[in-house]
């Protein structure tokens, strides 16, 4: 069996790798990557494989994004960290996930599924399961905490998220700012990816209330949005090109 594996955290993969390394049958790893931009390439160079592990988050967005540049011709198996998508999704046409930590047990119920299920694959039907989690996936509130209240904030009018120490905060377009249950991994991979974007490690920001971007110096970028959030919004060194492609909506 011939098996791609798209995993931006190093240890997620090697791991993977090595509970395969178990299994009886003989199985070849034929492509590795951990990007959006490299999983394109490397299933357009490959067209002999049977299975695909794909984790959702990347180190450039999420892999979803893949399908929209290459077509997909076999099976998937999702992994995430975390269970905020529409999940049930992934069981339609011999797709399956993971939830980390992923144990050999789990990899092992997996693949007995892929194998049971794989002759029923239907790429059309599989690309039409991507398109409706796409569209449904994406969480449209989050419920904060303020004293004894719950609120519930439309994620549209977050203008950005950010991390002081280990508390994460949410900003709207009021300016009122509550703390969230969330890390900021978890966030990014529940919003829209064309509304928000993690300029750096600490911060991430709605495209819709930015007010004004400027170069900060020769190589980084200074967001201002339409509220203060009370801290510098710098754009990573490496985040730089990708931040321009997204902001200019290419």
């Amino acid at each position: 069996m011939r098996i791609i594996i798209i995993e931006d955290e190093l240890p997620a993969l090697e791991k993977l790798k090595r509970y395969l390394e178990k299994f009886p049958e003989d199985i070849e790893v034929i492509a590795e990557s951990r990007s959006v931009e490299d999983s394109v390439k490397a299933i357009s160079k490959v067209d002999d494989y049977d299975l695909i592990f794909m984790d959702i988050q990347l180190l450039d967005g999420l892999s979803f994004e893949i399908f929209d540049q290459v077509k997909i011709a076999r099976p998937v198996i999702f992994t995430t960290a975390y269970d905020e998508y529409a999940l049930d999704a992934f069981k339609v046409n011999s797709i399956d996930y993971l939830l980390k930590p992923i144990t050999y047990t789990d990899l092992s119920r997996a693949l007995k599924k892929y194998h049971n299920l794989k002759d029923q694959f239907n790429p059309v039907q599989f690309s039409n399961s991507i398109k409706e989690l796409k569209n449904s996936g994406y969480k449209d509130r989050f419920i904060v905490k303020k004293g004894n209240h719950l609120h519930s904030i439309r994620t549209e009018d977050i203008a950005a998220f950010y991390a002081d120490g280990r508390t994460i905060y949410l900003v709207d377009s009021l300016q009122k700012k509550y703390i969230i249950d969330y890390r900021l991994e978890q966030v990014i991979e529940t919003v829209d990816p064309s509304s928000f974007y993690k300029i750096n490690r600490g911060c991430i920001v709605n495209i819709n209330h930015i007010r004004d971007v400027v170069i900060y110096s020769s190589s980084r970028l200074k967001v201002k949005l339409s509220v203060n959030v009370d801290k510098d919004l710098i754009v990573s060194r490496d985040k730089v090109q990708e931040f321009k492609k997204w902001y200019s909506g290419s």
